[in-house]
């Protein structure tokens, strides 16, 4: 069983990240979108955002591990043959996911710890809060949230978009790469 990366292929770990934060992300998007419409008398109003601000922790913790996995084993080489500019952006993309789905978690972060309680992440342990820091520090914080998780998607969907262009209109191997290593 392959666990790491090669220069030409990902790795059961690379995967496992990669499709382990698609689906939590995408998860998490959907929630937050339902959750921020329930009524106060909704039996779901508590408990759909401490579950959206504990996975939501949890999914920052797994992106910080995927990066230190990235840094730590080899990144396979593209297969098309892509222009130097066209694989220059999906390199800048991928960084962008890292950026967005930190700068995410610190936003959601200044939303639930503006009032100077911590987040409980599933009984398991508390993030302690560090208070306001800010003037309007929620409010702000939940636009910047609310705009970061839209791009984000937005960005995943092109992602996927060129992942099927590149499985169906350049026929190569890059998004059988992200399913199963080549063993």
């Amino acid at each position: 069983m392959k666990l790491s990366n090669t220069h030409t292929h990902y790795g059961w770990i690379s995967i496992g990240f990669h499709w382990f934060l698609a689906v939590g992300l995408i998860g998490l998007f959907a929630l937050g979108l339902w959750m921020v419409d329930l009524s106060f008398y909704s039996p779901w109003y508590h408990d759909a955002p401490a579950i959206h601000k504990s996975v939501g922790v949890l999914l920052v913790g797994i992106m910080i591990l995927r990066f230190i996995w990235r840094e730590v084993t080899p990144v396979p080489k593209a297969v098309s043959n892509q222009t130097p500019v066209l694989n220059k952006i999906a390199h800048i993309v991928h960084l962008l996911f890292y950026i967005l789905v930190l700068v995410l978690g610190l936003s959601g972060y200044l939303i639930s710890t503006a009032e100077g309680h911590g987040i409980e992440v599933f009984d398991w342990f508390t993030l302690p809060a560090l208070g306001p820091q800010i003037e309007n520090q929620a409010d702000l914080a939940g636009d910047i949230h609310f705009w970061l998780a839209w791009t984000l998607i937005g960005f995943a969907t092109l992602h996927a978009l060129a992942a099927l262009q590149h499985h169906f209109i350049h026929k190569d191997a890059t998004l059988k790469r992200m399913l199963t290593p080549n063993d």
